[in-house]
């Protein structure tokens, strides 16, 4: 029989919850929490989204969403506007003080990363990314 570390899903999942707390620790004086921080990554690349595009390219439940969303409109880092082609939607943009936000945070993420991919060599950090991507490409969206 296998042992549990030579379960690649298992691994995966432990990393996954590694990347978390550290994350999360990184980013507990902010009041931001990872999930948070991925809907403002998501946006910085988007001309805003709506809430149920969030959930479906986040993974993230729509009922989850609503209360992101409203935790980062609290914090000045999203608002929501109303949809250019359809006036009852709203989408989520980034605000200006979102942008800062992540500009300040860049480096420290960064060092996050850094810390949980130490044990690795730079190349292959590298293919590591390229292997996540493509799986992540391929069942994610």
């Amino acid at each position: 029989m296998r042992g549990l570390h030579a379960d690649t899903g298992y691994l995966l999942y432990r990393l996954g919850l590694r990347s978390g707390q550290l994350f999360n620790a990184f980013l507990q004086e902010s009041g931001v929490r990872l999930r948070h921080y991925a809907v403002l990554r998501f946006l910085a690349t988007s001309k805003g989204a709506l809430q149920r595009e969030l959930s479906a390219r986040l993974g993230y439940d729509p009922s989850a969403i609503v209360g992101l969303v409203d935790d980062l409109e609290k914090l000045g880092f999203v608002e929501r506007r109303p949809a250019p082609d359809d006036r009852r939607s709203r989408i989520v943009v980034l605000t200006e003080e979102g942008r800062a936000f992540l500009r300040d945070t860049d480096e420290s993420g960064l060092r996050v990363t850094n810390e949980l991919l130490d044990p690795l060599k730079p190349a292959e950090r590298k293919r590591l990314h390229a292997l996540l991507l493509r799986i992540a490409e391929a069942g994610l969206e």
